[in-house]
């Protein structure tokens, strides 16, 4: 005999056996059978944001900081639509997450009432999977089903549909148990083989680093791979979260989004071995290719859509990039033997004069010259930033232009350290530090953000404050959208600006930050900026804090 159980409980039981410790959401009419249950579940943390995109965007924060799977709730169609800018990033990520949305009960829908639309339909294209429970008795499987889709990868979102007589309904209904697949896999032995073989050919081979590295937890073995070949390494070219150790000695930092710079700096290299990465994504149209022509692939990673998507691969490895690189360093030690070792080394120290950590000292000292100016220079503002932060710290980062040297500065030294915009969309960093920091309650998180980003998900600092949350919010106040500027200027010669400026009237970032109860600053001196910095990452906080940094906004 099954225990009777409500689909309001049975759902909020799902969530927390397949993992799920924080349910993500804005509740609705249609989502109050959810919170009517919540108070049978005081083990699972209910965190309100006060949009949908808010919702979605500190769930993928979450799970991008932890690898964990996350879920959040939004409210019938109108929610789900203020969702979807946000969902497209989650399926830019591949961020395992079960999103949900209320749904008017079945048959009441058909009468189109106020707030109903399908919705399954509009989730759709941004979502591995969307279902509509029509019986409570399905809810186990769907749920079950859900999360096993969502952490498989390629990982990414999906969403169930949840009428409100299926929650409130009552039925003797198994919940069943979780399935996770394990995708660990490695190549065959002839496959390691022939990679060795294919790889030690290649006379100036360079690696391409990307998110499956994080996801994978094989920045430690990326790194020896590059050091056994003696080879640079580079992050590609959306450099959205730590994809290799940035003090190792073969990395040489990200490329860059311009393709005749990329071309450029590609045009040595023979075989491009891509490790768990898009391959030159870019983001404007250019007349020049950024792929060499003579520069060979070798890709690996369990993203098969990435793999020669746009550039032919020579060799194509759908397999777990740790356990891939794991088997295959030995072989090419192997097959390598002493010519290889002494290659390596001659390779290293090549680098020595170029790689990451020497252009970071040539961003210091470049930095350190805009230590006087006034407006505040976003590379000083960078520069007194990474100072400031303790070697545990995480960041956050949608600093766009004001920023725009943060990578160069800030050293990735595990894969949690640094999570940043991927897909484009602003308003996505001040929401996403709130899962972040639920993700690693014990470290130290700050977020730097443009003000023109931060404005459209503004409402996040309430949920911060309310949760009693101890990020930084470093806010580069540059009075507009510069990058559009910079971009209308560069492209059409055109400085006449028009609706880019927040002028009249400014934005208050002091004043709006205390509206939603943190504690806030303004800086517009640039000596005082390090000691504003230091103090906002020393000590305990009960909260949040924001910090109003005027900085240069001239094109």
């Amino acid at each position: 005999m099954l225990n009777t159980i409500t689909g309001r409980s049975a759902f909020l039981a799902l969530l927390k056996d397949e993992g799920v410790t924080h349910l993500f959401g804005n509740p609705g009419t249609t989502e109050l059978p959810i919170m009517h249950a919540l108070k049978d579940h005081p083990d699972l943390t209910y965190v309100m944001g006060m949009q949908e995109s808010i919702v979605v965007y500190m769930a993928d924060g979450f799970s991008r900081a932890s690898g964990r799977l996350s879920a959040c709730n939004v409210h019938v169609a109108p929610g789900l639509g203020n969702a979807m800018g946000a969902l497209f990033s989650a399926k830019f990520t591949g961020t395992p997450m079960i999103l949900t949305a209320g749904q008017q009960e079945q048959g009441h829908g058909l009468t189109e009432p106020l707030l109903y639309d399908s919705l399954v339909p509009m989730a759709q294209p941004l979502v591995k999977w969307a279902v509509e429970v029509t019986r409570l008795e399905d809810l186990p499987r769907i749920v079950r089903r859900a999360a096993k889709i969502a952490t498989t990868p390629p990982t990414g979102p999906v969403f169930i549909s949840l009428p409100g007589d299926i929650l409130n309904n009552e039925a003797g209904i198994d919940l069943a148990s979780s399935t996770r697949i394990d995708t660990r896999v490695r190549p065959s032995d002839e496959m390691i083989e022939a990679l060795a073989d294919r790889i030690l050919r290649a006379e100036r081979p360079v690696l391409l680093c990307g998110d499956e590295l994080v996801k994978s937890d094989a920045l430690e073995e990326a790194a020896q791979l590059s050091e056994v070949l003696g080879c640079p390494a580079f992050q590609s070219t959306i450099p959205f979260g730590a994809h290799f150790l940035s003090e190792r000695p073969c990395f040489m930092g990200s490329l860059n989004r311009d393709q005749k710079q990329v071309r450029d700096t590609l045009s040595p290299y023979d075989t491009m071995i891509v490790l768990g990465s898009d391959v030159l994504r870019m983001s404007v149209w250019s007349p020049t290719e950024p792929m060499p022509d003579n520069l060979r692939i070798v890709q690996i990673g369990l993203v098969d859509w990435e793999i020669g998507k746009n550039y032919p691969a020579e060799m194509a490895v759908k397999a777990d990039v740790r356990e891939t690189i794991k088997a295959l360093i030995p072989v090419l030690q192997r097959k390598g033997g002493r010519a290889l070792a002494e290659r390596a080394q001659q390779g290293i120290a090549a680098l020595a004069k170029s790689n990451w950590s020497a252009k970071r000292e040539s961003a210091i000292a470049a930095s350190k010259k805009a230590s006087s100016a006034k407006p505040i220079s976003g590379d000083w503002l960078t520069h007194s930033l990474v100072q400031a932060l303790p070697k545990d710290a995480i960041l956050v980062n949608e600093g766009l232009t004001a920023a725009r040297f943060l990578t160069n500065l800030f050293p990735y030294r595990d894969r949690w350290s640094m999570h940043g915009n991927a897909a484009g969309g602003i308003g996505w960093g001040l929401p996403a530090a709130i899962g972040v920091q639920f993700a690693h309650p014990d470290r130290p998180v700050t977020c730097i953000s443009g003000d023109g980003s931060a404005m459209y998900s503004v409402q996040a600092l309430w949920t911060a404050a309310n949760q009693k949350l101890p990020i930084t919010y470093v806010i580069c106040n540059n009075g507009g959208y510069r990058i559009i500027k910079q971009r209308l200027k560069s492209f059409h010669g055109n400085d006449h600006y028009i609706g880019m400026d927040f002028v009249d009237p400014p934005l208050d970032w002091v004043g709006l930050a205390k509206s939603m109860g943190m504690n806030a600053v303004r800086v517009t001196e640039p000596d005082t900026l390090p000691d504003v910095l230091k103090q906002s990452q020393s000590g305990s906080r009960n909260g949040p804090t924001l910090i109003d940094v005027v900085v240069d906004g001239t094109v």
